[in-house]
């Protein structure tokens, strides 16, 4: 069947996606694990490292069980499987992070997803199975739902921010991410699929390292937020398995023709509204 098969196409990136694309979409559901097309692309996943307080095993039922439970049904000679990965893989590295750079991820998410990466580049070389694997950047925009202080910050500052409410800052906003807008992130992933080798990893950002703080005095501003602001040290856990800074390189997506059509400040203009 011709088409696109999405896994996870209910969430804030995956929904996204199946509006950007041109493909014929056939969403999967959450219970199922055939896809109904030889492309698929697959946003199924865990969104943070906080879930070894409550959970042990939730990181590894979500990201590595029901992607193998998927894996198995991809057909040899015949496949394309996509898979959404994070910038989380990297862990603590030289930057800008290259797909070359070495990872060392930290947190079970994190750690998970790295772990996922090699069972299906172990998986799909094995069956002859094509597979790319795109790292996304830091994620924002309208319809992130679940956003909060252990995902996408940046929004649940901004919603903070508009309601006057105390902001306390890790390392009073001292540091560097790189930022793209869910929008733009859809666009890379289509564009990938389309055009991107076979079996290569590719980085999805903007390439700029952009700092927190900017953003905050940013949000600030557009909000006339009253809101007080302290700056605080991450707790331990935090510093355990997060690092202080991170931006990628992306001259292979840039190779493939990519540009972004959302400014950051605009983008951020926009959620403070």
């Amino acid at each position: 069947m011709s088409g696109i098969s999405v896994f996870g196409g209910t969430g804030f990136i995956g929904s996204e996606f199946c509006v950007v694309t041109k493909k014929e979409v056939h969403k999967i559901e959450r219970s199922e694990r055939c896809p109904q097309s030889a492309e698929s692309v697959y946003f199924i996943s865990t969104t943070d490292n906080y879930n070894v307080f409550e959970n042990l095993h939730l990181d590894i039922d979500v990201n590595l069980s029901i992607l193998m439970d998927v894996l198995k049904h991809l057909k040899p000679n015949e496949s394309t499987f996509n898979f959404i990965s994070s910038w989380f893989v990297y862990g603590d590295t030289p930057l800008p992070a290259t797909e070359e750079s070495p990872c060392d991820p930290k947190g079970f998410y994190s750690i998970t997803k790295r772990a996922a990466e090699q069972l299906i580049i172990s998986y799909c070389k094995t069956f002859n199975i094509n597979y790319r694997i795109l790292r996304l950047c830091n994620v924002y925009g309208a319809g992130d739902n679940s956003a909060s202080k252990k995902k996408n910050a940046l929004q649940y500052l901004i919603e903070r921010f508009k309601n006057d409410e105390e902001i306390n800052l890790y390392h009073a906003g001292e540091f560097y991410r790189d930022y793209m807008h869910v929008h733009d992130v859809s666009r890379a992933i289509e564009l990938i699929i389309d055009k991107g080798e076979l079996n290569q990893i590719y980085n999805i950002g903007s390439g700029d390292k952009v700092l927190f703080k900017d953003l905050i005095e940013l949000i600030v501003q557009e909000t006339a937020s009253k809101s007080p602001i302290s700056a605080i040290e991450p707790p331990q856990f935090h510093q355990i398995i997060q690092v202080k800074n991170f931006y990628f390189k992306t001259d292979k997506l840039k190779a493939l023709g990519f540009k972004q059509t959302m400014d950051l400040q605009e983008g951020i203009k926009k959620l403070c509204q």
